[in-house]
């Protein structure tokens, strides 16, 4: 997301990402005064999505922005213990199914569309499918993997409870099957035609090697048995 605003902004309107700068505080303030209505929130990132938007920033920084600003109640080591009346907790409850089963379905059916008439092996060795694909899976396991160690190394959070480290190199892989950031970003740093069908192949590709070698690590890790 940052890359996004950072590296796509082509024109910034000042008023409005001045506007936003008031509703981000707005959302701060309400988040440390320990308000819990969620429609409070709701209704502030409306109007953050409309001023990012017009301040010619990527609008998607909106709701990562107001996620932030949501509460919950964290529990250290054990999210699945999280709090239920947190706001964001039944939030992120409440917009599973439907961005599962039809927001991301109908971003996919609009954006992933890549024809493979005429196409050949040699698209796989294309300098711009490597680097997506290899971006997916070599990068998203370095940088995840690479975060959570220095984090857990340094004492700034630790592994989820009865979680081992070979098993968080499988979610490090998993981190690799791109979708939608991967699409926005390869659709923006390659404008033409042919080579966001060769983005598109590389996301493919790259999100199937992750997948199954997550996949793999993970099963081969097994599973601690709880406490009893």
């Amino acid at each position: 997301m940052i890359v996004i605003a950072i590296f796509y902004t082509a024109d910034i309107n000042v008023l409005a990402l001045a506007v936003a700068a008031v509703l981000i505080g707005n959302l701060v303030i309400l988040n440390r005064s320990g308000v819990k209505n969620i429609w409070a929130y709701l209704a502030l990132g409306a109007l953050l999505w409309i001023a990012v938007f017009l301040s010619g920033i990527h609008a998607t920084l909106a709701g990562v922005v107001l996620a932030l600003a949501i509460p919950l109640t964290v529990t250290p080591g054990a999210p699945e213990a999280s709090d239920a009346d947190s706001p964001l907790h039944k939030l992120e409850h409440a917009l599973q199914k439907p961005v599962a089963f039809f927001i991301v379905p109908i971003f996919g059916f609009a954006n992933a569309g890549v024809s493979f008439a005429g196409a050949s092996a040699n698209v796989l060795a294309e300098p711009v499918t490597i680097g997506v694909a290899a971006g997916l899976f070599l990068g998203k396991l370095a940088g995840v993997l690479g975060t959570v160690a220095l984090l857990v190394k340094s004492g700034l959070a630790q592994l989820p409870a009865r979680a081992t480290w070979s098993q968080m190199t499988g979610v490090s892989l998993l981190c690799g099957i791109g979708f939608t950031m991967s699409l926005f970003i390869g659709l923006l740093a390659f404008p033409d035609a042919s080579s966001q069908d060769h983005v598109k192949i590389g996301i493919l590709a790259g999100s199937l090697a992750s997948g199954v070698a997550g996949a793999a690590v993970l099963r081969a890790s097994g599973h601690r048995k709880q406490p009893t």
